[in-house]
């Protein structure tokens, strides 16, 4: 008998569908494939996980950060950017579906600007947004002043975004995979794949423990989705990016927003409870022999004066814990659907925000593989646009 996780099995299951990642958007799956009538396994290696150090900011404006940093990829912002809000709405609904108050608050997100320049940044952008349909404005001092008395008086302007919000990421994880057990899938924890093999109409998952056989699976592993593609010949440029997050000890509640900054990389909210959770994209770094992405020191003191800048209530706050994550890159779009060629083959890797479009891509990708009309397209999500890209400039290359 093997112990995968903790939990002794017998067998490795043969199952209808097996689901690969346990994050947000292959528990969601895992559940609303299993809701949907189908025998599902969702099967995790434990490593790199996002979901699990997500710290619940619901986006839905364009983040600057990644304007900053990637503007190549704002064309696939862009692109993307319609499926935000209702990715909010798909969150709302879950939340409904579920037995546990997750916290969800859709209280409006503060994107701020501390000099003239960086609110014409925000001008801009917010001009943008409004063009692709987004539901944003932009907000003087005196405004900011009434409705977010909590920032500092550097605060000139902030663009506000009346769909963004936050979720209790612990509560929530619990209680997603709360309903797949209960809708009856399967847990195979701290189990790798080490390789994908089609057999005619089948597919078989090859593990450290055995094999499992599918007659369908779903590829929702985030930064690993890239190695497990490669042994199906499909190529998606995926990677894994370590940040941190703080969290302060209770206080009275005084940041109903989710706070970004214009130019420097920064997430604040606060949860029911009264903690402060900040993060927003300063980096931590991978060790140990695992790759285990653990704190940057100096991440972690530009991390908390920014935020005390910001908020200078937050100064007299004690410190109670930081954590690492792992973020998921690809181009800034989904990766949703099946795969060219390959029918027991899909996809359900969420753009840019991935907590945020988790439950949406999730439901999309679950209504597809049940023959159900998904309620938004996914063709421009193909799982085959980076090979097609690869295989073009390799021909170009000879």
């Amino acid at each position: 008998m093997n112990r995968v996780g903790g939990v002794a099995h017998s067998v490795i299951p043969e199952v209808e569908i097996v689901v690969i990642g346990g994050g947000v958007v292959g528990t969601c799956l895992a559940a609303f494939l299993a809701e949907g009538g189908a025998e599902v396994a969702c099967v995790d290696d434990g490593h790199h996980s996002g979901s699990t150090a997500n710290a619940g900011s619901l986006h839905v404006q364009m983040q600057s950060r990644n304007i900053r940093l990637s503007p190549h990829l704002i064309p696939d912002l862009e692109q993307a950017l319609p499926m935000y809000p209702r990715a909010v709405e798909a969150w709302k609904e879950l939340a409904v579906h579920l037995d546990t108050d997750i916290e969800l608050k859709v209280e409006g997100g503060l994107m701020i600007a501390e000099n003239t320049e960086q609110l014409e940044f925000l001008s801009q952008k917010c001009a943008r947004e409004r063009q692709l349909g987004l539901n944003v404005e932009m907000l003087n001092r005196a405004q900011i002043e009434r409705i977010a008395p909590y920032l500092a008086t550097s605060v000139v302007g902030a663009e506000f975004c009346a769909n963004e919000g936050k979720v209790n990421p612990l509560l929530a994880n619990q209680a997603i995979k709360k309903l797949a057990r209960n809708s009856g899938v399967r847990f195979f924890r701290n189990l790798r794949i080490d390789n994908i093999e089609i057999r005619g109409n089948d597919v078989r998952l090859h593990t450290q423990e055995g094999s499992i056989g599918a007659s369908r699976i779903a590829i929702a592993a985030g930064s690993g989705a890239g190695r497990l593609a490669e042994h199906l010949g499909i190529h998606i440029p995926t990677l894994a990016e370590p940040l941190h997050m703080n969290v302060t000890e209770p206080t009275t509640s005084m940041i109903p927003h989710l706070v970004q900054h214009a130019e420097h990389s920064i997430t604040m909210k606060q949860l029911a409870v009264g903690n402060i959770i900040i993060g927003g994209g300063w980096p931590a770094e991978f060790s140990g022999p695992n790759d285990h992405p653990t704190v940057r020191m100096k991440s972690l003191i530009g991390n908390l004066l920014l935020a005390r800048n910001i908020v200078p209530a937050i100064n007299s706050l004690r410190l109670i814990r930081t954590w690492a994550g792992v973020n998921s890159i690809t181009d800034g779009r989904s990766v949703l659907g099946p795969a060219e060629g390959l029918g027991q083959v899909f996809f359900a890797l969420p753009g840019d925000a991935g907590y945020t479009l988790g439950p949406l891509c999730a439901r999309l990708v679950a209504d597809t593989m049940q023959n159900r009309v998904p309620e938004l397209s996914i063709e421009e999500y193909s799982p085959m646009r980076f090979t097609k890209d690869y295989e073009r400039m390799n021909k170009e290359a000879l």
